[in-house]
């Protein structure tokens, strides 16, 4: 199909990210866009509208009048609100561009009622349940996980994070109070390790899809499903140190001084507000650390699936995959 003049040619591909993937750079300035909470903020009207424009243009048709930029901005909103693989609408909380204002909202009031057992039990099921829905609304590939391995995870990874943020809580004690304050960051970390690999187990016992350069689908790997795991924890990890380590040590100066000792409503939403400013930065530098198409060599691959591929594609060294966020 010919375009017509000043009329978009049909050869962007806007299946990929808008910046080079393989760079650093590159990957942070994809996910700033994907993570902006201003997403959340668009009318189911416009996530139509959206829909339509970049399904038109893989379709080959593309919109009237409209520019490379405004077709770029369609894929963002689109991929802000839209599953990859299934194409369903995710629930708004879950979406990436809900990250921050609800990580926010959550961490801070993870790091000011850190004293008592029951704002700790709270606030850790509070988000058990936020990390439940995220990693169930972007899981990797179009493998349905079934609602009796949802509820495993869900009550696996809560009861981890409780009992981590409590026994530590206890043991923390009788240390500077400083310390405590670093508690709820040991029980995120301990809660991704065990939330996310049982969020996924499904994939961890059939494998992720893996594909050729050209995006044609080979097989099913457990192995990259692992690696792809694996670097989601890491990076999940990551995402919480600034916003968890860095505002403690802050309020932790200013609770000394007068101003917040003679203010101390201030305490909540001064926490949130530091945690917020943090997340902005932390969640699309985290995301970015590695490629969202992962690469796995073919020798790392289980040999089933290796005779497989090479009998269809002898040519193929490399294999990618969706390692899911």
């Amino acid at each position: 199909m010919e375009s017509k003049m000043g009329e978009l040619p049909l050869d962007i591909n806007i299946q990929e990210p808008r910046w080079d993937q393989s760079t650093f750079l590159g990957r942070a300035r994809h996910f700033f866009t994907v993570t902006d909470p201003r997403n959340l903020l668009l009318s189911g009207a416009q996530l139509e509208a959206s829909r339509n424009i970049v399904q038109n243009y893989r379709a080959g048709v593309v919109t009237p009048g409209i520019t490379e930029d405004q077709l770029w901005r369609a894929k963002y909103v689109y991929d802000s609100a839209f599953h990859p693989d299934t194409g369903e609408k995710v629930v708004l909380i879950g979406r990436m561009s809900a990250q921050v204002p609800m990580n926010m909202t959550i961490t801070g009031c993870m790091l000011t009622f850190y004293r008592k057992t029951p704002t700790v039990v709270f606030w850790q099921w509070v988000n058990q349940s936020f990390n439940a829905i995220v990693n169930y609304s972007n899981r990797s590939g179009d493998t349905p996980i079934t609602v009796r391995q949802l509820g495993t995870a869900y009550v696996s990874a809560t009861t981890g994070a409780v009992a981590t943020a409590l026994g530590l809580k206890s043991l923390t004690k009788h240390l500077p109070p400083l310390v405590g304050r670093f508690v709820p960051f040991a029980a995120v970390a301990a809660a991704n390790c065990i939330n996310i690999p049982l969020m996924r187990q499904r994939e961890l016992q059939v494998g992720i899809p893996v594909a050729d350069e050209a995006g044609q689908r080979l097989g099913y790997s457990v192995t990259a499903a692992k690696q792809g795991i694996f670097q989601v924890v890491i990076s999940r990890i990551c995402m919480a140190i600034p916003a968890m380590a860095i505002p403690p040590l802050i309020m932790d100066t200013l609770e000394k001084k007068d101003f917040l000792k003679r203010r101390p409503w201030l305490g909540a939403p001064l926490q949130v507000g530091l945690v917020g400013f943090c997340l902005v930065f932390a969640t699309p530098l985290c995301c970015a650390l590695f490629p969202q198409k992962s690469s796995i060599h073919m020798s790392k691959l289980e040999p089933e699936l290796r005779a497989q591929i090479h009998e269809q594609n002898p040519s193929v060294e490399v294999v990618y995959y969706n390692k899911g966020l």
